[in-house]
């Protein structure tokens, strides 16, 4: 049985790693300042998350409240030749945090016609209307501790805003890179897509260490009427890690959003995905697959919101366990009244590969309109006896049959990833984690 988590509030937990009270400045008119002390002073009435709550009743964070790292004080000097390995090859644009703060220096944001790329303090002092029109409007702290969190501390963000009608043909890379060991970061990233405009972007988070730390991030996207935007997201934290994300997605009319997610690293993981379609004809497809093994915790939270009409979402979940690990899947599907002609399909396949792996499911339909198609579904179990049998026959041993099955399990939302560079990394990667000998 899980642990309950003592029920106090969030701010005296992170009073334990902040060295004291909270702060923030109180009569500054930049937007930023503000935006921290409001979630600064929204703190005191949030709770730390337990399985009490209906929302972590699967996921017991007991460690995380027990690690309480501190705030990093300076990033790790690193150059671009100690993070050469882990650029993506088609890639042109590309954005590096280390431990939590944004680094241009090792960034390589090239000039685009219709592209702007920039810490959020400077696009706040230059007024780019797009940071403070969306910057902690689409991501809700009121009743999210992590993403309030995240916003009271954010040293330094970036924000990449893309005017209408631009192509980005190479995707932008944004790379968050951890070095330090027991510390707390907050990385903090808006997306602003102009109307009709096209991009790729691939998040990833990765450690040069392999040791215990924290990483709380949040990320903001606002797509525009008939934009398109590919979002890649690989999660290799160190296996003694503590990952918390958020991902925050308004899609606009006809506007589409294509999202896949691969979850591998960290000792306990939870990323929370919220996409609002509001307006009609808007779009998305979200797919993801965990790969898990020993004591890994890792929890998907997804929400599809469904506002207006004739709008469309499709998403495929898929869980890999082995050893003692335990995965959560919980989506959960919403067709407003006013969101008739709704096109929403939802499937959680998952795979045990050990006696002691868990996985608990919770795919979650709420419909209040009467003119839908809407399905969901979560099948759990293990390699197929009989196709290992046909395997086995055609002359692979058991293990190499094994091995074959599970890759082939977990490659099929791999196969979706638009960038060549990533799959190849990625099905070299689930291949050497499927491997059982």
């Amino acid at each position: 049985m899980n642990t309950l988590i003592k029920n106090v509030s969030f701010q005296e937990w992170i009073s334990s790693w902040n060295s004291g009270k909270i702060t923030a400045p109180e009569h500054s008119t930049n937007y930023l300042d503000q935006l921290r002390t409001n979630a600064v002073n929204h703190i005191a009435a949030l709770k730390f998350p337990s399985t009490r709550d209906e929302e972590w009743r699967f996921t017991d964070i007991t460690p995380l409240k027990h690690a309480a790292f501190k705030q990093p004080s300076a990033a790790t000097e690193l150059t671009a030749s100690d993070l050469t390995q882990y650029f993506i090859d088609e890639s042109v644009i590309r954005i590096v945090f280390v431990d939590g703060q944004y680094m241009p220096g090792l960034s390589s944001t090239a000039a685009q016609h219709g592209v702007t790329i920039d810490s959020l303090s400077k696009l706040v002092a230059t007024d780019i209307s797009a940071v403070t029109q969306h910057l902690g409007q689409i991501a809700e702290y009121h009743n999210n501790a992590f993403v309030a969190l995240n916003t009271a501390f954010m040293q330094e963000g970036v924000g990449i805003v893309i005017s209408e009608n631009i192509v980005v043909d190479a995707p932008i890379h944004v790379l968050f890179v951890a070095t330090q060991q027991e510390v707390t970061a907050c990385p903090r990233c808006l997306l602003v897509v102009g109307a009709g405009s096209r991009i790729t972007l691939v998040e990833e988070y990765l450690a040069l260490t392999d040791c215990a730390y924290t990483t709380n991030a949040v990320i903001e996207a606002q797509l525009a009427d008939s934009a398109n935007v590919n979002h890649i997201r690989l999660q290799r934290e160190s296996r003694e890690a503590f990952h918390i994300a958020n991902t925050s997605v308004q899609i606009a009319h006809a506007a589409s959003y294509q999202s896949i997610s691969i979850a591998l690293g960290a000792q306990i993981s939870r990323f929370d995905q919220h996409i609002s379609l509001a307006d009609q004809h808007a779009q998305c497809s979200i797919d993801g697959l965990t790969l898990i093994s020993d004591q890994q915790l890792a929890d998907t939270h997804t929400w599809i919101d469904h506002i207006k009409p004739q709008a469309t979402s499709r998403q495929l979940h898929k869980c890999i366990a082995d050893g003692s690990a335990h995965a959560v899947f919980s989506g959960k599907i919403i067709v407003r009244p006013d969101a008739q002609q709704t096109d929403a399909r939802q499937m959680n396949r998952n795979l045990l590969l050990s006696d002691k792996a868990s996985i608990d499911t919770k795919p979650q339909l709420e419909i209040f309109a009467d003119d839908v198609k809407c399905s969901h579904g979560a099948t759990i179990g293990q390699l197929d006896a009989d196709a290992l049998f046909y395997l086995q026959s055609r002359g692979l041993n058991l293990a190499s049959a094994r091995n074959l099955l599970t890759y082939a399990f977990g490659a099929e939302v791999i196969d979706f990833i638009p960038v060549d560079s990533v799959k190849q990394q990625l099905a070299d990667l689930i291949l050497a984690k499927t491997r059982i000998h």
